[in-house]
């Protein structure tokens, strides 16, 4: 996307942390944006900066991710208000701290269902109305450096992540097309309010050991203060759309981990030569990556 001024962008989580810092930025370069909230008081708190700002076109619109018929009608309202929908924004999440070996199954059915299962009915949702104008888009899906370095300590967040980094690295082929791009936000440490989220655990999901831990969230809220500002994550983030950006990193200080990691993954394929019926056959699946085509052929 060349410009963003009068596109309409609708947010998941868009009413604190990340979120609400993504909303700044596009309101900054002219966006419309329909703002997807679950608590009232993180709501109002972001209507009253919004009513400060004139040039602020913004509409909060109830959004529980696991919802699909609340993903269509969030779709719904933002169109009836704004016309079109142009960009979409899986911001929302949830994490708890625990680890895998201790999981029950309502532990991954609940962060599955926030995390991937938002960002699935999200894309659902709102791909066919993008289409639909044909002006083009863009998609962005929040995951996490923890898609990238996972921690045992929040090891189902780090599953939940890696399958959003999957997802959208799918999707970048297949909407390449209609002009759609799709990028990956994978943040560090930011402020916001993630901390609380064990707190706020609906009770059909309450089979758990992982009870909310005052200490735990006090320690972790600790941390928190000291991680970068959302609204610095939310100009990165236009920035990178701006870009059509494959992936979006906002922290700087984990590049030479990263680096590390992809020097470790090269250094662990054998060292041999590769038959040339599935050289051929991997120079097409990169040709389908890159330009939207297809694997499978009957030639």
């Amino acid at each position: 996307m060349e410009t963003l001024d009068g596109k309409v962008a609708l947010i998941s989580g868009a009413v604190s942390g990340i979120g609400l810092g993504i909303a700044k930025a596009f309101v900054d370069r002219g966006v419309k944006v329909a703002l997807g909230y679950r608590r009232e008081d993180h709501r109002d708190q972001a209507m009253r900066y919004f009513a400060r700002r004139p040039d602020a076109e913004v509409l909060p619109v109830k959004l529980d991710v696991t919802d699909r018929a609340e993903w269509e009608r969030a779709a719904d309202q933002t169109e009836a208000r704004f016309g079109k929908l142009h960009i979409l924004v899986n911001n929302a999440g949830t994490t708890f701290p625990g680890t895998i070996d201790q999981a029950t199954p309502s532990d991954w059915e609940w962060i599955m269902q926030v995390n991937f299962y938002g960002v699935v009915h999200g894309v659902s949702a709102c791909i066919p109305r993008i289409r639909r104008h044909g002006e083009g888009g863009h998609i962005v899906n929040v995951s996490s450096m923890a898609a990238y370095l996972p921690a045992g300590e929040v090891g189902l967040y780090s599953t939940s992540k890696f399958a959003v980094r999957g997802l959208t690295a799918s999707l970048q082929p297949a909407l390449a097309a209609d002009n759609i791009g799709v990028s990956e936000l994978a943040p560090g440490l930011t402020r916001s309010n993630i901390h609380h989220a064990a707190e706020k655990r609906p009770a059909r999901y309450g089979d758990t050991q992982f009870k909310p831990d005052t200490d735990f969230t006090r320690a972790f809220g600790e941390i928190m203060r000291h991680g970068m500002d959302p609204d610095e994550v939310g100009r990165k983030t236009i920035a990178g759309i701006l870009a059509n950006q494959p992936v979006i990193f906002s922290h700087p200080e984990f590049r030479e981990e990263l680096r590390e990691m992809g020097d470790a993954l090269v250094a662990a394929f054998p060292d041999e030569a590769v038959p040339p019926e599935r050289l051929a056959i991997e120079e097409r699946r990169r040709a389908s990556a890159t330009e939207g085509g297809t694997l499978v052929r009957n030639d």
